[in-house]
Protein backbone atom coordinates (compact mmCIF):
# COMPACT_ATOMS: atom_id res chain seq x y z
CA UNK A 1 0.00 0.00 0.00
CA UNK A 2 1.45 3.01 -0.30
CA UNK A 3 1.91 6.48 0.94
CA UNK A 4 -0.87 8.30 -0.93
CA UNK A 5 -3.30 5.52 -0.16
CA UNK A 6 -2.93 5.22 3.87
CA UNK A 7 -2.72 8.77 3.82
CA UNK A 8 -6.36 9.12 2.06
CA UNK A 9 -7.96 5.83 4.53
CA UNK A 10 -6.87 8.20 7.20
CA UNK A 11 -8.13 11.09 6.18
CA UNK A 12 -11.77 9.12 5.29
CA UNK A 13 -11.09 7.45 8.74
CA UNK A 14 -11.68 11.31 10.16
CA UNK A 15 -13.53 12.67 7.53
CA UNK A 16 -16.39 10.22 8.43
CA UNK A 17 -17.25 11.53 12.21
CA UNK A 18 -16.93 14.52 11.51
CA UNK A 19 -19.71 14.15 8.57
CA UNK A 20 -22.12 12.43 11.41
CA UNK A 21 -21.17 14.69 13.93
CA UNK A 22 -22.32 17.93 11.94
CA UNK A 23 -25.61 16.62 11.59
CA UNK A 24 -25.94 16.13 14.74
CA UNK A 25 -28.09 18.88 17.21
CA UNK A 26 -25.96 21.06 18.87
CA UNK A 27 -28.62 22.35 21.79
CA UNK A 28 -31.34 20.19 23.62
CA UNK A 29 -33.70 22.55 26.27
CA UNK A 30 -35.27 19.94 28.50
CA UNK A 31 -38.32 20.96 30.26
CA UNK A 32 -40.67 19.32 32.48
CA UNK A 33 -42.25 19.10 36.42
CA UNK A 34 -40.00 21.61 38.39
CA UNK A 35 -36.96 21.56 35.74
CA UNK A 36 -36.23 23.47 33.03
CA UNK A 37 -32.34 23.36 31.38
CA UNK A 38 -30.75 24.53 28.57
CA UNK A 39 -27.46 22.37 27.12
CA UNK A 40 -25.18 23.09 24.51
CA UNK A 41 -23.48 20.21 22.63
CA UNK A 42 -19.67 20.93 21.47
CA UNK A 43 -18.92 17.73 19.92
CA UNK A 44 -15.09 19.11 20.55
CA UNK A 45 -13.22 15.49 20.83
CA UNK A 46 -12.84 15.40 24.30
CA UNK A 47 -16.11 13.67 25.37
CA UNK A 48 -17.76 13.39 28.63
CA UNK A 49 -19.57 16.84 28.39
CA UNK A 50 -23.33 16.74 29.73
CA UNK A 51 -24.21 18.01 26.02
CA UNK A 52 -22.52 15.16 24.21
CA UNK A 53 -23.76 12.52 26.75
CA UNK A 54 -27.15 13.30 26.65
CA UNK A 55 -27.07 12.83 22.39
CA UNK A 56 -25.71 9.32 23.25
CA UNK A 57 -27.31 8.30 26.40
CA UNK A 58 -31.36 9.80 24.85
CA UNK A 59 -30.70 7.60 21.83
CA UNK A 60 -30.46 10.70 19.65
CA UNK A 61 -28.83 8.95 16.75
CA UNK A 62 -30.57 5.59 16.61
CA UNK A 63 -33.77 7.14 16.65
CA UNK A 64 -33.39 10.22 14.17
CA UNK A 65 -31.32 8.20 11.52
CA UNK A 66 -31.49 4.56 12.65
CA UNK A 67 -28.20 2.57 13.21
CA UNK A 68 -27.34 -1.17 13.08
CA UNK A 69 -26.93 -3.21 14.75
CA UNK A 70 -30.83 -1.61 16.09
CA UNK A 71 -30.44 -0.78 19.65
CA UNK A 72 -33.91 0.78 20.28
CA UNK A 73 -36.66 -0.98 22.56
CA UNK A 74 -39.15 -3.40 20.67
CA UNK A 75 -42.18 -1.84 22.15
CA UNK A 76 -42.66 0.80 24.77
CA UNK A 77 -41.49 -0.32 28.29
CA UNK A 78 -43.65 -2.31 30.99
CA UNK A 79 -44.76 -0.48 33.77
CA UNK A 80 -44.96 2.67 35.48
CA UNK A 81 -42.97 5.71 33.67
CA UNK A 82 -43.15 8.47 35.90
CA UNK A 83 -43.57 12.22 34.95
CA UNK A 84 -42.55 12.61 31.21
CA UNK A 85 -40.17 15.69 30.63
CA UNK A 86 -39.48 17.12 26.94
CA UNK A 87 -35.48 16.98 25.06
CA UNK A 88 -36.52 19.85 22.15
CA UNK A 89 -33.37 19.69 19.99
CA UNK A 90 -32.19 21.70 17.51
CA UNK A 91 -30.38 20.29 14.69
CA UNK A 92 -28.67 22.95 12.16
CA UNK A 93 -29.74 22.13 8.24
CA UNK A 94 -28.21 23.82 5.17
CA UNK A 95 -28.66 27.16 4.06
CA UNK A 96 -29.34 29.18 7.67
CA UNK A 97 -32.36 25.99 8.54
CA UNK A 98 -33.26 24.40 11.58
CA UNK A 99 -34.72 21.17 12.20
CA UNK A 100 -36.20 20.88 15.66
CA UNK A 101 -36.50 16.91 17.14
CA UNK A 102 -38.63 16.48 20.09
CA UNK A 103 -38.14 13.37 22.37
CA UNK A 104 -39.92 12.44 25.31
CA UNK A 105 -38.30 12.11 28.93
CA UNK A 106 -39.04 9.71 31.71
CA UNK A 107 -36.09 9.88 33.95
CA UNK A 108 -38.16 7.91 36.95
CA UNK A 109 -39.52 4.94 34.86
CA UNK A 110 -39.32 1.76 36.26
CA UNK A 111 -36.19 -0.48 35.18
CA UNK A 112 -34.09 2.90 34.01
CA UNK A 113 -34.65 6.22 32.24
CA UNK A 114 -36.27 6.00 28.91
CA UNK A 115 -36.73 8.34 25.91
CA UNK A 116 -39.46 7.87 23.41
CA UNK A 117 -39.14 9.57 19.55
CA UNK A 118 -41.75 10.06 17.46
CA UNK A 119 -41.42 8.45 14.25
CA UNK A 120 -41.64 10.62 11.14
CA UNK A 121 -40.51 14.06 12.45
CA UNK A 122 -38.29 15.99 9.50
CA UNK A 123 -34.57 15.99 9.67
CA UNK A 124 -32.81 16.81 6.99
CA UNK A 125 -34.10 14.48 3.21
CA UNK A 126 -35.18 12.04 5.52
CA UNK A 127 -37.52 11.49 8.83
CA UNK A 128 -36.93 10.37 12.17
CA UNK A 129 -36.67 6.27 12.55
CA UNK A 130 -38.51 6.86 16.23
CA UNK A 131 -39.12 4.22 18.96
CA UNK A 132 -37.86 3.69 22.37
CA UNK A 133 -34.92 3.65 23.73
CA UNK A 134 -33.20 2.97 26.97
CA UNK A 135 -29.83 4.11 29.00
CA UNK A 136 -28.78 2.97 32.42
CA UNK A 137 -26.67 5.92 32.42
CA UNK A 138 -29.40 8.89 31.42
CA UNK A 139 -30.46 9.32 34.60
CA UNK A 140 -27.07 10.27 35.98
CA UNK A 141 -26.41 12.64 33.44
CA UNK A 142 -29.71 14.37 34.24
CA UNK A 143 -28.91 14.31 38.01
CA UNK A 144 -25.57 16.12 37.33
CA UNK A 145 -27.48 18.70 35.28
CA UNK A 146 -30.02 19.41 38.37
CA UNK A 147 -32.70 16.86 38.01
CA UNK A 148 -33.80 15.75 41.26
CA UNK A 149 -32.80 12.04 42.23
CA UNK A 150 -36.59 11.18 42.82
CA UNK A 151 -39.59 12.37 41.26
CA UNK A 152 -41.43 15.43 42.35
CA UNK A 153 -44.88 15.37 43.18
CA UNK A 154 -46.12 15.47 39.69
CA UNK A 155 -48.41 13.79 37.26
CA UNK A 156 -47.57 10.80 35.85
CA UNK A 157 -47.94 9.29 32.68
CA UNK A 158 -51.01 7.64 31.91
CA UNK A 159 -52.77 8.92 34.92
CA UNK A 160 -56.10 9.58 34.71
CA UNK A 161 -58.30 12.34 35.59
CA UNK A 162 -59.48 12.54 38.99
CA UNK A 163 -63.85 11.91 38.29
CA UNK A 164 -63.99 10.98 42.19
CA UNK A 165 -63.24 14.30 43.59
CA UNK A 166 -65.10 16.11 40.61
CA UNK A 167 -68.40 13.88 41.27
CA UNK A 168 -68.29 14.45 44.68
CA UNK A 169 -67.81 18.13 44.62
CA UNK A 170 -70.76 17.84 41.85
CA UNK A 171 -72.80 15.95 44.14
CA UNK A 172 -72.37 18.01 47.46
CA UNK A 173 -73.27 21.19 45.03
CA UNK A 174 -76.73 19.70 43.94
CA UNK A 175 -77.24 18.90 47.51
CA UNK A 176 -76.83 22.09 48.34
CA UNK A 177 -79.13 23.81 45.95
CA UNK A 178 -81.94 21.10 46.80
CA UNK A 179 -81.53 21.64 50.55
CA UNK A 180 -81.68 25.75 50.04
CA UNK A 181 -84.66 25.21 47.66
CA UNK A 182 -86.41 22.91 50.28
CA UNK A 183 -86.21 25.66 52.94
CA UNK A 184 -87.25 28.67 50.56
CA UNK A 185 -90.98 26.76 50.15
CA UNK A 186 -91.12 25.66 53.44
CA UNK A 187 -91.33 29.51 54.74
CA UNK A 188 -93.54 30.23 51.25
CA UNK A 189 -96.13 28.27 52.85
CA UNK A 190 -96.52 29.78 56.22
CA UNK A 191 -96.33 33.42 55.12
CA UNK A 192 -100.17 35.06 55.81
CA UNK A 193 -102.56 35.48 52.44
CA UNK A 194 -102.50 38.59 51.57
CA UNK A 195 -105.74 38.06 49.00
CA UNK A 196 -108.01 39.91 51.21
CA UNK A 197 -108.52 41.06 54.80
CA UNK A 198 -111.54 41.03 57.03
CA UNK A 199 -113.46 44.17 58.34
CA UNK A 200 -114.50 44.95 61.93
CA UNK A 201 -118.51 44.24 62.18
CA UNK A 202 -118.66 47.68 63.59
CA UNK A 203 -116.73 49.31 60.71
CA UNK A 204 -119.42 48.01 58.17
CA UNK A 205 -121.76 50.48 56.47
Amino acid sequence: MTRLTLAIAAFAALALPAAALAKGPTEGSISGPGFSKVVKVLYDGGGGSAGDNLTQESGFFPAAFGQSPDPMLQSKPAGPLGPRYTIAWKVPGGGGSMFRIRQDLYPYARGGAVTYTKPGQPIFDMSTRGGWYRDPELKRTLVSLGLPASAASAPSEGSGFNYTLVFGLVAGGLLGAAALLYVLRQRGQRSPSTSSTELPAGSRT
